[in-house]
């Protein structure tokens, strides 16, 4: 039975209150104003007073509009027919397509059974090589790519989109420059792989209380998609925009603010999104892989957002200079796949970062005006081959030439005694004639 009143007490920017009973936080609710209907959530109860995030905004609204309880918390649509659309925080479709209704589950639940869960034990692969060589993406694993302001992090999670050998994609922006949002439109378009995406897009210009339902909206349908036997990966853009809003609203509800002013329950809020990361057991067990944008104001590392995320996640990418860089960035799950790709895979990741270091500490000697030695200019043709040729993000290999790629760039540079790697290994891998 829904409930209608006609009274509001209060309008704070977009929150309003007003005095009702048997109503459950996070609750939906209409608002009928003179510009039309918009939906509002209870964002806070506090005995009979009942706040509530309008998503059209305060401007406009009266204190004799009427208010009606839904008497359910929101909802999305999980079918087949989402594939190839585009919906916005709320759930409507945001391209030209019909609104779905069938088989509507409500977001924001909590994550998967934890004794239904499996060890992870299989890669996904990307094509990239700092990531499939260097830093293994594993299924079901939860890793943030950890960004400044002004990097191609967006370019970065279309390619994984159009490359990830997964079954289905769901990406879910927030904050999106509207230039961004026809980016991830059109490549994934010309890429082919719009078909097997399902995208939740809340521009800078939606109502902000929509950046709030993206990443639920974007997890409840990829729990759908797992539990029916899917390989769903997650991309999300950006969290640092998610926690932003946060901020707003819990502002203008006058919360007692943390670090930087964000609520005191970010690293919970935080947590709850990246916890639906899962690898269901069974024959028909699916799994939920989420990479996430986490830009870092400043480039700081300390500042809550990615400072509360590295609690929660099994490493994470740093994109630096339009690269991933191989210092800093981590899959604490690679382990767990890496020995059953290819026998020389763990050897030649040790061994190239080994020397890639090398190579840095020779460059700053260069820098400073050293003389360089034999080893020294080994080391610098290596490092700027490895850096054309591994770093550089519109490669596209596999990791199996990847791996060759690897063999062929330490050959080109030093002698086999060089590279400090077992002597069956380089009998077996090292390239013919070099």
């Amino acid at each position: 039975m829904t409930k209608v009143y006609n009274r509001i007490e209060n309008i704070s920017g977009s929150v309003i209150t007003v005095r009702a009973t048997g109503v459950k936080n996070e609750e939906l609710a209409v608002v009928n104003t003179r510009f039309g209907k918009s939906l509002a959530q209870v964002s806070r109860i506090d005995g009979d007073r009942i706040s509530l995030q309008v998503f059209a905004g305060g401007r406009g609204v009266a204190t004799d509009d009427e208010v009606r309880f839904l008497g359910r918390t929101m909802r999305v649509a999980a079918s087949d027919s989402m594939l190839g659309r585009i919906f916005n925080g709320s759930g409507d479709p945001r391209d030209a397509g019909p609104v779905i209704e069938e088989n509507l589950v409500p977001i924001g639940g909590p994550s998967f059974n934890p004794a239904k869960r499996i060890i992870p034990k299989n890669m996904i692969r990307t094509g990239i090589p700092m990531i499939d060589l260097f830093n293994t993406l594993v299924v079901s694993q939860k890793l943030p790519i950890f960004s400044s302001s002004g990097e191609p992090y967006n370019e970065l999670l279309a390619r994984i989109a159009m490359q990830a050998e997964v079954d289905i994609i769901v990406l879910g922006g927030m904050g999106l420059k509207y230039d961004d949002y026809l980016y991830f439109k059109e490549t994934l378009e010309n890429g082919g792989a719009l078909t097997r995406t399902v995208m939740f897009v809340h521009t800078a210009s939606d109502p902000t209380v929509e950046c709030l339902m993206v990443p639920d909206m974007s997890l409840a349908v990829a729990e759908e998609y797992a539990m029916k036997g899917k390989n769903v990966l997650v991309l999300l853009t950006d969290m640092t925009n998610f926690a932003d809003a946060m901020k707003e609203l819990a502002i203008t509800q006058e919360q007692v603010p943390s670090n930087r002013g964000y609520p005191g329950d970010l690293y919970s809020q935080l947590a709850a999104r990246y916890e639906k990361a899962v690898d269901i057991e069974g024959e028909n067990g699916g799994s939920i892989t989420i990479l996430a944008v986490t830009t870092m104001p400043g480039d700081d590392v300390t500042h809550p957002v990615p400072d509360n995320t590295g609690y929660i996640t099994e490493g994470q990418f740093y994109l630096k200079g339009g690269r991933i860089e191989p210092f800093g960035s981590l899959s604490r799950l690679k382990q767990q796949v890496n020995g059953s790709t290819r026998k020389d895979h763990r050897t030649i990741m040790d061994a190239m970062i080994k020397l890639y270091a090398a190579y840095k500490d020779t460059s700053e000697k260069k820098s400073m005006g050293f003389n360089m030695s034999a080893w020294d200019e080994k080391l610098l043709k290596y490092g700027a081959l490895f850096e054309k040729e591994m770093m550089d993000l519109n490669i596209n290999i596999s990791l199996e030439n990847a791996l060759d790629k690897g063999w062929e760039i330490m050959a080109t540079c030093f002698a086999k005694e060089e590279t400090g790697i077992k002597t069956d290994l380089i009998a077996e891998f090292w390239p013919k004639g070099m």
